[in-house]
């Protein structure tokens, strides 16, 4: 048996907690179903079907008899009721890792995320009380970025992301390769917000048609065509457009297109200059398989004019394609924003598996 190196003591990194790492990933899926519970409240349109918060008709939330649950009142209740879990699974979480974690950028993490889960309860509950669909909009984009920032938690609390800073090689990549995972995922964010505001205007989608719009690949939105649009949807019960809300959709086409190509350039780089760093060059390919699944679901979510089940599915599968981003784009960071051992301005990327 060989002796051990000082490679492998860092490797194994002893004050790496499995059962914290697996707790934090256990949150992070949490709030994943949480988000779902949301998206499905929206697509039925039943946000408001319990009208007192943090009661539920007067009912303590945790009292309320089971027979009650029916209808729409089953999806908001059930929806409080996982927003507290994954609020105790914080609080949890949040103390745990100001216990047991050595590094205080992590710790105030934490702290970051619990103040996050208190200001997502309390804009749930106001938009309940206030019975306003831009708190609504704005309830939608924290929580999308509170599971960003639990999948951060849970990933620089891996074993991997510490024993990443002792293998060392050097790319020609350098920062351009962050600066493009982290664009990307800024613009999922920006996409996963104007998804937010198009379910909460609780309307027929605008555009009912894909990859066309309204029968054309440029929309006509001067007042006769909406006209005519409107007199055909009033033919068929949907709701009246305006040109707002078509090129709003628009938009979310467009930058539907402009991820796609992102992703994709961004996979064939990792592939071209990171060949060897097999977890990143997973990560990125699964990036490309969601993408692709990502703007099927939109298709079929146009076709079927949002049925909940599919709109559901797409709003969960663009909260992981953030999640995929996220993660990403702090694996890029971690790798060439620190300086390492023979590689000047920490341009170190080439990493064996």
């Amino acid at each position: 048996m060989r002796p051990s190196t000082p490679e492998d003591s860092a490797i194994i990194d002893h004050r790496y907690s499995k059962w914290f790492n697996r707790f934090a990933w256990l949150t992070c899926v949490a709030t994943l179903l949480l988000i779902c519970s949301g998206g499905m409240v929206t697509s039925k349109n039943v946000g408001l079907a319990v009208p007192d918060w943090p009661t539920t008709f007067g009912y303590n939330m945790f009292l309320f008899p089971i027979s009650k649950w029916v209808g729409g009142i089953l999806f908001e209740h059930t929806h409080r009721l996982m927003g507290s879990l994954v609020g105790f699974l914080t609080i949890i979480l949040a103390v745990w890792l100001w216990l047991s974690e050595d590094r205080q950028w992590v710790r105030n993490l934490g702290v970051i995320a619990l103040a996050g889960v208190i200001l997502q309860g309390i804009l749930g509950g106001l938009r309940v009380t206030m019975m306003n669909a831009e708190i609504g909009v704005f309830h939608a984009c924290v929580a999308q970025a509170f599971l960003a920032l639990l999948v951060v938690i849970a990933l620089v609390t891996t074993n991997f992301w510490r024993a990443i800073d002792h293998r060392v090689l050097v790319s020609d990549a350098g920062p351009e390769v962050i600066r493009l995972a982290m664009a990307i995922t800024i613009v999922i964010y920006l996409q996963l917000a104007l998804g937010a505001t198009m379910r909460h205007q609780h309307r027929d989608l605008p555009i009912l048609d894909f990859p066309t719009a309204n029968g054309a690949w440029i929309p006509d939105t001067s007042a006769a065509a909406l006209e005519k649009i409107n007199v055909w949807r009033d033919a068929r019960g949907l709701s009246d457009v305006t040109a707002f809300q078509i090129w709003l959709q628009m938009a979310h086409r467009f930058l539907a297109l402009i991820i796609a190509i992102g992703v994709i350039t961004f996979a064939l780089r990792i592939r071209r200059d990171a060949p060897r760093f097999a977890a990143l060059k997973r990560l990125s390919m699964f990036w490309v398989v969601l993408v692709i699944c990502q703007i099927a679901l939109g298709a079929l979510t146009i076709w079927s004019n949002k049925a909940a089940d599919i709109a559901t599915a797409h709003v969960a599968l663009g909260a992981v394609m953030l999640s995929f981003g996220v993660s990403i784009s702090a694996i890029c960071w971690h790798i060439l924003a620190v300086p390492r051992h023979g590689a000047p301005g920490g341009r170190a990327l080439r990493i064996p598996a």
